[in-house]
């Protein structure tokens, strides 16, 4: 059953299938749940008037705080909310052999590409963004056909690419949690541009103070701090930007009780693209290894978010639901004494994803992958791990391993 809803009368849970009237110029997905209050606000302040609403699809989605509450419990309790394949959104195809493949080799050229601009854009020798520009676009075409691929790929860290993952990482995981809030297709793709750019300055940055051994002085945090506006300096030679991304890159280091930098804003002050940049760089730092402190599971991760006064946690609580307790590429340890590569979050049993079992504790070695649903499955995970705890040497297992033995 269709109904016109007015912008006041629509809620969270609503199936949204088609924008009716409006005062601005937004390009909303078609079709699709309205996830969140946020989004709601979103819509509203974008000049939505009113929607045409599919009551027979709609659904009650439970409470946003049920997310954060499973940070606050074990790691074998976590609630979550229900995925974008769940709630009308394309799915992500299975991860087998093929998407691995595909999206590895969508990786590697990518770290290709950032590396080439970086050198240039050193040596004075950039002219314009097509590249990025270019860069970012097929990253977001993945993003929409296969998600859960290059998802696992950003949490299978090489310590000796970090500025360069992190930047395709952080790309990526914009473009994600931007599809699941439901943006447009132009705001994703401007959005992740400047994520994949917002890190620019760091390389004009020394290489002991931008990957420190220790705690920084005051001097050397005043220099770190001056990325920001290097990059957004450096950028804006290179041609024409979108605003959007432009300020990604200004803001993304301010944070909303006005503790960040360059600028001090707070709240609305920051772009909300800026302040979703803020949760997904955070959040790939801290599951990054840093010569000064270890990588903590995406678990130990989210919980740190969950507890920062200067991220949006609005955002923070949906950037959760977006990933899962266990994101896609989490190594776990299982009861049965596996470790395991989360392939794909089990909407219905949060508790119970699926994992790529690979390596058994007990005996300490390498075993055949398999793929099991732990839902249908006699056994259970216990916790996250981090690689380094077993002496795994994860990215080279999984380049030269797991890309080719993974499951049909």
């Amino acid at each position: 059953m269709l109904e016109q809803v007015p912008i006041n009368e629509l809620k969270p849970g609503m199936y949204v299938t088609q924008v009716l009237k409006q005062s601005g110029t937004l390009h909303m997905r078609s079709q699709g749940i309205v996830k969140s209050q946020s989004i709601v606000d979103t819509l509203k302040k974008k000049g939505i008037l009113l929607l045409e609403v599919d009551i027979a699809k709609s659904k009650h989605h439970r409470n946003d705080e049920t997310q954060a509450d499973a940070l606050a419990n074990e790691e074998q309790t976590p609630a979550n909310e229900p995925s974008a394949s769940e709630s009308g959104t394309a799915k992500s195809p299975p991860l087998d052999n093929a998407s691995i493949n595909e999206a590895n080799d969508l990786y590697e050229n990518a770290l290709s590409i950032q590396s080439k601009f970086i050198k240039a854009l050193n040596q004075e020798a950039v002219t314009d963004l097509s590249p990025m520009t270019s860069l970012s676009h097929s990253l977001i075409e993945s993003v929409f056909d296969n998600e859960d691929a290059l998802s696992c790929l950003t949490l299978i860290k090489d310590t000796d690419n970090y500025l360069l993952e992190h930047s395709i990482n952080c790309s990526v995981l914009t473009g994600i949690f931007c599809k699941f809030l439901g943006y447009d297709r132009d705001s994703i793709e401007q959005a992740s541009l400047g994520a994949l750019l917002m890190d620019t300055g760091m390389s004009s940055i020394p290489a002991d103070i931008r990957r420190p051994t220790a705690a920084l002085s005051e001097d050397d945090l005043a220099v770190l701090k001056t990325h920001v506006e290097v990059g957004t300096t450096l950028v804006e030679q290179c041609g024409e930007i979108p605003d959007l991304s432009l300020q990604v890159i200004e803001q993304h280091q301010e944070r909303v009780d006005g503790s960040g930098y360059p600028d001090g804003l707070c709240n609305d002050q920051i772009s909300e693209f800026a302040r979703i940049a803020a949760i997904v760089d955070t959040y790939d730092e801290l599951t990054s290894h840093h010569p000064s402190q270890p990588s903590l599971t995406p678990m130990q991760a989210l919980k740190r978010l969950s507890a920062s006064p200067g991220l949006d946690q609005t955002l923070v609580t949906q950037f959760i639901q977006c990933i899962g307790v266990h994101p896609v590429g989490s190594l776990v340890k299982l009861k049965s004494g596996k470790l395991g590569i989360v392939s794909k979050i089990n909407p219905k049993d949060p508790i119970s994803p699926h994992v790529m079992t690979f390596y058994s504790v007990t005996s300490n070695h390498f075993n055949e992958i398999k793929k099991i649903d732990l839902s249908h499955y006699n056994d259970e995970v216990v916790s996250g791990v981090r690689p380094e705890e077993f002496r795994i040497n994860l990215p080279k297992f999984f380049k030269e391993v797991f890309v080719h033995q993974a499951p049909q």
